[in-house]
């Protein structure tokens, strides 16, 4: 890209450097519509789900117009023949204006896209482009971002600016990207090396197969977050006693949390949880709130050291062990029944776990 001035050919370079003084001359006021237009970008959030985490804008260098206004193609007239692609780049580029949405998470991305092109008050969508299709679509990995071109309607900055220089053909319009805050480091980095190319001795195609294997890695890193995101949101309504928390338990919904919370805990080869439910209706435990506050990361950690297992336990062991903590000998009265060999098992249980309290926690265990 950084090469397409200098091999213009000197027949066009005078339009081209025509155009590039007129631009130069009109940057400074674009510069105020450019951050006129990234406030109306972000003011369409507000209220909305989507909360970016920030929101920049930029107006198009001089050099970067210039080496864009010297791209040439051949002409439809004589196929031998070079000519500009954009005759008219002022009014012709697209991208004069730029505004960035940067978000969290890929599905943050579909979201913003949709609030812009849903809230159609100010700028009409006039295309809306996935950057990363072609590198899914052939098995690849690369640039990842989502480009919307936007038209103001009504916008009485851009029309004073419009009045003061028009345009000779194409409407005003400016570009929406859209991405994640680590495609946006990625693309960064990768515009800067292997765009520009600013100098195009400094390459080697160790280059090429580093950005790519990060490409890769950075596509698994937000599948990553993502899961992250969306078990920590789970999480989240176990807690919501006016939501999911406060529904009363199924034996699937105690799975569902038990895996949600402890996966690496899970080591059930079946869907039976209705003895789960047994005994949490045995103690009065209902809901889902009181099920995770049970499930307390601190109380499975003396529960496992008081006990010492010999074999990592499954959910039904782990469980019953937990109820046995909390409630100490009431479990075994409540659960144990004419069970004489449970009784047992239960009763050193606890005795072990009684033996672990005074040693451990200066007597503070929760069990009676």
């Amino acid at each position: 890209m950084a090469q397409a001035w200098k091999q213009l050919d000197e027949a066009l370079k005078s339009r081209v450097a025509s155009s590039v003084d007129d631009y130069r001359a009109l940057r400074p006021e674009l510069e105020e519509v450019t951050e006129h237009l990234r406030r109306e970008v972000a003011d369409l959030f507000e209220g909305s789900d989507v909360v970016p985490l920030f929101v920049t804008a930029r107006s198009k260098s001089v050099e970067s117009f210039r080496q864009k206004a010297s791209r040439t193609v051949f002409s439809q007239d004589d196929a031998q023949e070079l000519e500009l692609e954009f005759p008219d780049p002022v009014s012709h580029l697209h991208d004069l204006v730029g505004v960035r949405v940067i978000v969290k998470l890929p599905r943050d991305v579909r979201e913003a896209a949709a609030v812009i092109k849903r809230r159609r008050g100010p700028f009409y969508c006039r295309s809306d482009r996935e950057k990363d299709i072609g590198s899914l679509e052939s098995g690849t990995y690369g640039y990842s971002s989502r480009h919307l071109v936007l038209r103001p309607r009504h916008d009485e900055v851009v029309d004073a600016f419009l009045a003061r220089h028009p345009r000779s053909e194409l409407p005003f319009v400016f570009e929406v990207q859209i991405r994640t805050i680590l495609a946006h480091a990625w693309s960064e980095i990768e515009h800067d090396i292997r765009f520009k190319r600013k100098d195009p001795r400094a390459w080697s195609p160790a280059l090429d197969r580093q950005f790519t294997a990060s490409a890769a890695m950075l596509e698994s890193v937000e599948g990553v977050f993502t899961d992250i995101d969306e078990r920590h949101a789970l999480i989240r309504s176990y807690w919501d006693a006016q939501g999911v928390g406060g529904e009363e338990l199924s034996p699937e919904r105690v799975g569902e949390v038990w895996r949600t919370l402890w996966p690496h805990l899970d080591r059930k080869t079946d869907n039976d949880w209705d003895w789960a439910l047994e005994l949490l209706h045995a103690h009065g435990i209902f809901t889902a709130r009181e099920l995770v506050e049970l499930l307390d990361a601190q109380t499975i950690t003396n529960v496992r050291a008081a006990l010492d297992h010999r074999y990592s336990p499954g959910p039904d062991r782990l469980l019953d062990d937990l109820l046995l903590w909390t409630f100490g000998r009431d479990h075994i009265e409540k659960t144990a029944g004419e069970d004489q060999h449970r009784r047992a098992s239960l009763g050193r249980r606890l005795q072990q776990m009684r033996t672990y309290g005074r040693g451990s926690l200066g007597g503070d265990a929760d069990y009676s």
